[in-house]
């Protein structure tokens, strides 16, 4: 019996020191979530931390008090635990267990509300902002870059320590864009644009994802965004309009038809690709209902 018991704690000890060396070798830059590198990022991560310390405070000591009352009340000969069958309130407690979460929830929620108002906004005030037109196709992405006249796919140049300001859609069907290291994900949305603001501090190659199940390639259908300082994001550009062959209309109709493609660049675009795409996925409904709404609104 001694003997059983003995091996049975020896499991329990292996499996802990096993875990706790395996996860000895787990540092933040094998979760690109917590390892942000710019202030998107930054403000999520500190968001996920104060939900974990505030969730703590509360299920640590419920875990605690119940392995205690567990061990204390647990049905051996000989225990002298206090057994009160007629006992079944006590004001005081209510007050406390019931004040506890509405505390954490309340603390909670205004963080939240806040750093969602936030995140709605540019990241950083200076310096000019830049846009990148974002859309997910079968299954590949297509970087549009409005001011700079050319495009992209499945990877993106932005420079580092410039607020940059994701206009997505989808000419597919509903997809989602992640780039853990800058930000949370959005949907791209037929017929819709979603502006997501992203900025990088700090220069880099960082993962992009599809998040959203698509079909049979959507487990390849990623993308790398690069970060650079400006001088050589400029010439970068000068660079891919000086070798890189046009996107025109024809190649675009090639490349939006279900099929995986390796990364491509693009010298310019038809001026009006990205609207074209969102008028014929319904787009103009939208705009249509939009306006109406705003009419409504300065009338009354």
């Amino acid at each position: 019996m001694k003997l059983g018991k003995l091996l049975h704690q020896s499991k329990v000890l292996f499996l802990a020191a096993t875990s706790l060396v395996l996860l000895a070798g787990c540092g933040r830059s094998q979760y690109v979530v917590l390892d942000p590198a710019g202030p998107v990022a930054q403000k999520q991560y500190d968001l996920i931390i104060l939900s974990v310390i505030l969730l703590a405070v509360f299920i640590i000591p419920v875990l605690i008090f119940f392995a205690y009352v567990v061990f204390r009340y647990r049905d051996k000969p000989g225990n002298r635990a206090m057994f009160k069958p007629e006992w079944d309130d006590n004001k005081t407690l209510e007050v406390i267990w019931w004040s506890i979460p509405i505390l954490v929830i309340g603390i909670l929620s205004f963080f939240t509300v806040r750093d969602t108002f936030a995140l709605s906004e540019p990241p950083s005030k200076e310096g000019k902002p830049m846009t990148i037109q974002v859309t997910s196709l079968d299954w590949k992405w297509l970087f549009l870059y409005p001011e700079q006249g050319i495009a992209t796919v499945n990877y993106v140049k932005i420079p580092t320590n410039t607020a940059v300001n994701f206009e997505l859609t989808t000419d597919a069907p509903i997809n989602s864009f992640w780039v853990p290291q800058l930000g949370g994900q959005k949907y791209t949305l037929p017929g819709k644009v979603l502006n997501l603001w992203l900025q990088a501090d700090k220069e880099g190659s960082y993962y992009g994802t599809a998040n959203n199940f698509s079909g049979e390639g959507f487990t390849e259908m990623k993308f790398q965004v690069i970060a650079e300082p400006k001088q050589r994001f400029d010439k970068w550009i000068e660079q891919i309009k000086e070798t890189s062959p046009e996107l025109t209309l024809k190649d675009y109709a090639v490349l939006r038809k279900p099929g995986l493609v390796e990364k491509q660049q693009y010298s310019s675009f038809p001026p009006n690709l990205f609207n074209d795409i969102l008028d014929k996925n319904g787009g103009q409904y939208y705009k249509s209902i939009q306006t109406k709404e705003q009419t409504s609104i300065r009338q009354n």
